[in-house]
């Protein structure tokens, strides 16, 4: 196991990295940048435990920085931590981390979200981005992806200090648990889901543990709809797959739902002054997330960028080759400066 030390600002990381022998990783890791554990904690208290990456061979001058998250109820070492390597290679300083109540981060009960809490997770990240001391606290991003794209705006809406978001394949999960996809969910529909989720909550009560909701539906029904085979292609095949990821397993707890619906994210998104670049696939069945999400955004500094033929999934991993990488490089060097 690998020694940690505290670093002089506070917070700790691995001095003898140990994440390519004793962690599996949907990618592989490269070798041109350095990798290191991290940890750090939110303003509720939790320790939220990240994978860093640093260009090799860099020269002393502080360097632009980005954390990223996501996709709901991934782990680091899927496909943040791709992200996250991959603007490494390009020049930025970044960490990837698992939301509180997940992954090797702290917080109890296991596997619940909160679109405050989760919000916090990001702010969070870019403490701890400011007070490296190979990082320009002024040249901060951050990535969200899927349900962290939300988080991330909403991030970004209440952290002055981030100065460029990027949100891949976004969904905004108040919207889809309070609203159902495509809006299909009623009033009348709404109000029985929430007394099944109340009704759970005596459940939980009585049995002394929260149940799970499980995770991406296994196996999987010949009937079932085209996103969700690509959900199982990701998160249960070795594509993707992760003990510690919920979506490749027992899913969140099935109570969390309840904080999304009564607390709507985005109620400020129209006043975010920095960039933003939002990334969504032409075939995705989210799509409407961020073309909506999009429409409330001001200011010329945004961009909404539609991948031609690419599905949900695809901007996960890049099986398709659709991540469009150099985009994501040109919009940070423009906006971390």
């Amino acid at each position: 196991m690998a020694m940690v030390a505290i670093m002089s600002n506070g917070y700790s990381q691995q001095t003898k990295t140990d994440m390519a022998n004793n962690n599996h990783y949907t990618f592989a890791l490269s070798d041109k940048v350095e990798h290191q554990k991290v940890e750090f904690k939110n303003r509720y208290g939790i320790t939220l435990v990240g994978d860093m990456y640093t260009p090799k061979n860099r020269q002393s001058e502080k360097l632009s920085a980005i954390a990223v998250s996501g996709p709901f109820g991934a782990v680091k070492e899927q496909s943040s931590g791709l992200y996250a390597q991959e603007m490494a290679e390009r020049g930025f300083i970044t960490i990837a981390f698992d939301p509180s109540y997940t992954g090797e981060s702290s917080g109890e009960p296991r596997y619940v979200a909160s679109p405050d809490i989760n919000t916090e997770d990001f702010c969070a990240a870019v403490d701890f981005l400011s007070t490296l001391d190979g990082v320009d606290p002024e040249r901060i991003g951050i990535i969200g992806i899927c349900g962290w794209g939300g988080m991330a705006l909403n991030a970004a809406a209440i952290d002055t200090r981030i100065k460029g978001t990027v949100t891949i394949t976004m969904y905004d999960m108040s919207r889809v648990n309070a609203n159902g996809y495509n809006d299909a969910m009623d009033a009348e529909a709404r109000y029985k889901l929430r007394c099944q989720l109340n009704a759970q909550r005596t459940v939980d009560a009585k049995n002394g543990y929260y149940t799970r909701g499980g995770g991406v539906v296994d196996p999987l029904p010949e009937d079932a709809p085209q996103f969700v085979k690509d959900y199982y292609d990701y998160y249960k095949t070795g594509r993707g797959y992760h003990k510690r990821s919920l979506n490749s397993n027992d899913g969140w707890n099935i109570t969390s739902s309840l904080s999304f619906i009564n607390m709507p994210l985005l109620a400020y998104s129209d006043e975010i002054r920095s960039g933003v670049l939002m990334i969504h696939g032409e075939k995705a069945h989210s799509r409407y997330f961020s073309e909506d999400a999009f429409k409330k955004l001001k200011g010329d500094n945004k961009e909404l960028m539609i991948i031609d033929g690419a599905s949900h999934v695809d901007l996960y991993d890049n099986k398709a080759g659709v991540i469009p990488y150099n985009k994501i490089e040109a919009f940070f060097k423009e906006n971390l400066k």
